[in-house]
């Protein structure tokens, strides 16, 4: 095994724990696929999405602290975050969305 995930500031042990689950098993791997596509194995993996924890790591492989991703640049990232969600997901509603659209609540 490569670096240690926890190597890299904002990432901890739970996070590190999912990264190995989704088959990133250290530092080294993490950083040649990049944020955007260790996400996508997290979402894969089955990890819920949550945006914080998106441009978190977009911040930890930049050494940049986690709540340093702010105006335009958190926009764009949020933007990238949504196509990716929708991208996994197969562009299909979940939850209550699809089950209202299922009685007719909700255009499709």
């Amino acid at each position: 095994m490569g670096t240690d995930l926890v190597s890299i500031n904002n990432i901890g042990p739970a996070t590190a724990r999912s990264l190995i689950a989704a088959g990133i098993p250290d530092a080294a791997t993490l950083r040649a696929l990049g944020a955007h596509e260790a996400y996508r194995a997290l979402l894969l993996a089955g990890e819920r999405p949550h945006f914080i924890g998106y441009y978190v790591l977009q911040m930890a492989l930049q050494g940049r602290p986690w709540n340093d991703c702010k105006g335009a640049e958190k926009d764009a990232l949020r933007q990238r975050f949504d196509a990716l969600v929708s991208e996994v997901k197969g562009g299909s509603s979940a939850g209550i969305e699809a089950a209202l659209k299922e009685i007719g609540l909700l255009q499709p």
